[in-house]
């Protein structure tokens, strides 16, 4: 019977040495022969290999074997954790993953700045007729306001300082223009246009267009010897209602040398431009 002596010698040459050192028992005879042989084969198969990896550092120092050879041994203590490692390198990024679902709506941010303004579109198609707007306010009166007048001299006038008598009617149909006077009176106030041209003969003229007392024109001419000459004038004025107009000679009798007859003509004329909207 084989006999191993565990924890005497661990290598296992020592453990084949105690084997086949061991006397055999004689009781046992030929049945321990069979059951040593089987024994010695594998003893032997072991042994080559645990040869090639027992190297020794020096001479007569055997190196401890790798772990697990025996697995009779008693295990030691287990020792303290180790200390932890420095952290590795990052590896490489992964694979990218599946599309997610989609997220809650955001906040509304705020209003962004105004655009430029774009290139003008196609014109559309014609719309609808709208609905009818109300009623206007009334306008202006559709009567035409007029007023005019235009009239010449019959006689030579001889008197100076006092309203020149036209009783030659070319028009008057308002009868805005009083021949026995000589003046006009405005019945439509606003603005009014008045014109003369006057015949000088024998004598100088000085003229004066008045209005309401007031002489704001005055036309001067002076006679050349058997001669004929004329002289005229206009002016804007704006007259309210019920103020006059005339022509009258201005100064002594020496400037009267106003003058008409039948080939001859002194005129005077006036009309309404527009009248007053208020």
């Amino acid at each position: 019977m084989l006999t191993a002596v565990y924890g005497s010698d661990p290598t296992p040459e020592a453990a084949v040495e105690n084997t086949f050192l061991s006397p055999p028992n004689p009781v046992e005879g030929d049945k321990g022969l069979r059951m040593l042989l089987p024994l010695a084969v594998l003893l032997l198969l072991v042994l080559p290999s645990h040869a090639q990896d027992t190297t020794t550092e020096k001479p007569g120092v055997l190196l401890p074997l790798p772990k697990g050879v025996c697995n009779g041994w008693m295990a030691g203590i287990p020792g303290y954790p180790g200390q932890n490692g420095i952290p590795g390198r990052d590896g490489r990024d992964g694979a990218p993953g599946e599309k997610g679902e989609k997220g809650d709506a955001g906040l509304v941010g705020p209003k962004g700045d105004t655009g430029e303004t774009g290139v003008t579109g196609v014109e559309g198609p014609r719309g609808f007729p709208g609905v009818q707007g109300r009623k206007g306010e009334p306008g202006e009166s559709a009567y035409v306001y007029r007023s005019a007048f235009s009239v010449g001299l019959e006689t030579r006038v001889t008197v100076p300082n006092v309203p020149i008598r036209f009783t030659k009617i070319f028009y008057n149909q308002q009868n805005h223009y009083d021949t026995t006077t000589g003046k006009f009176h405005c019945n439509i106030p606003g603005l009014y246009y008045f014109s003369y041209h006057i015949t000088v003969y024998l004598k100088d003229v000085k003229l004066s267009l008045y209005k309401k007392d007031k002489a704001v024109l005055f036309t001067f001419d002076q006679y050349q010897d058997k001669d004929l000459d004329q002289a005229s004038g206009s002016v804007l004025l704006h007259l309210g209602l019920g103020d006059q107009v005339w022509l009258q000679v201005y100064g002594e009798g020496e400037h009267n040398g106003l003058y008409a007859d039948n080939v001859n003509d002194s005129t005077f004329t006036g009309f309404l431009l527009y009248h007053d909207i208020n």
